[in-house]
């Protein structure tokens, strides 16, 4: 991928499509952005949204006046096949059953969208990027499917949850989360996804457009990436994650500490792995003010050439 430019390689327009596949019985809405043929691109992404808005709103967010606001439309300028998916209970996918979404299951809706990705564009290995709930699921999914990944990027992730303000915090309605399987969602509870680590981080007007776009598909979410999150962690093992990976932590984050990352770090067996630290950055990193650093970063990752001695 080393013939990969951080300029856009295309000043065609990016396009839309979207697709629906099965996870068994369940119906899963998955959302492709390219430019030119599909088929032809350098890579093919996958991004994996987190616990408490669908996908589009995450990784297709378009804001008047915010230039690159979308990282599908970033990445697809340049060459690549970009896809995400709405979880089980969550967006356009089906909300019927009757269970809480937990991160296991989420791993299950990643395997699906990811043979019929590619089904329809063959079998090269995905580019991975995850967020939050979504790194865990993320990892799980690479973990038990090695084959299928090329590259995994943990954003936002946690561990084992030691030295976590954002989960200590959470788990006192832990109660309140196992009692059911969705919670409610507001406009005010997006407000404060920016407001508990390190207000300022995010413009308003993001926030507003990002409440916005959440709340059009979902007015309530599973509790079960919660309830994992407070109560069953660690929910992967990173001496069974084999596959290049990076970790990426934004400096007021306060979902993971350092410390908790920098143990799973070490334990990551594959010698192609990177430690990122994104200043000024908190949640929520594509909606943050330094959402183009962000881009760089995962760029970097993705576009990485393989390397040429390995002894």
């Amino acid at each position: 991928m080393n013939d990969i430019s951080m300029s856009k390689t295309s000043t065609a327009a990016v396009s839309g499509r979207e697709h629906w596949t099965n996870k068994g019985e369940v119906k899963l809405f998955l959302w492709e952005k390219f430019v030119g043929d599909p088929a032809n691109t350098t890579g093919t992404v996958l991004f994996v949204h987190g616990s408490s808005m669908a996908s589009q709103p995450t990784f297709d967010l378009q804001v008047p006046g915010r230039p690159d606001s979308s990282a599908m439309d970033w990445f697809a300028q340049r060459g690549f096949d970009c896809w995400c998916l709405d979880m089980e209970g969550y967006g356009r996918s089906e909300k019927s059953r009757d269970n809480n979404a937990p991160i296991s299951q989420g791993a299950d809706d990643c395997l699906a969208a990811a043979t019929y990705i590619q089904k329809l564009r063959g079998k090269r290995p995905f580019l991975v990027y995850g967020i939050s709930s979504g790194a865990l699921r993320a990892a799980l999914f690479a973990e038990r499917n090695p084959e299928m990944v090329g590259r995994l990027a943990l954003d936002a992730m946690v561990w084992t949850g030691e030295g976590s303000p954002t989960l200590a915090e959470r788990k006192k309605k832990l109660p309140e989360f196992q009692s059911k399987n969705r919670r409610p969602i507001d406009r005010a509870f997006v407000r404060s996804i920016f407001n508990r680590d390190h207000p300022g981080t995010a413009e308003d007007r993001v926030i507003e457009a990002f409440a916005d776009a959440i709340l059009a598909l979902d007015d309530s979410v599973p509790t079960g990436t919660y309830v994992d999150m407070c109560s069953k962690l660690p929910v992967v093992d990173p001496t069974k994650i084999t596959v290049p990976t990076m970790i990426m932590r934004g400096q007021w984050d306060g979902i993971a500490s350092v410390d908790d990352l920098v143990k799973f770090y070490e334990r990551l067996p594959n010698p192609d792995k990177h430690f990122a630290v994104m200043p000024g950055i908190s949640h929520a990193s594509f909606q943050q003010k330094n959402y183009l650093l962000v881009y760089h970063i995962l760029w970097s990752f993705f576009a990485q050439p393989e390397p040429v001695y390995r002894g």
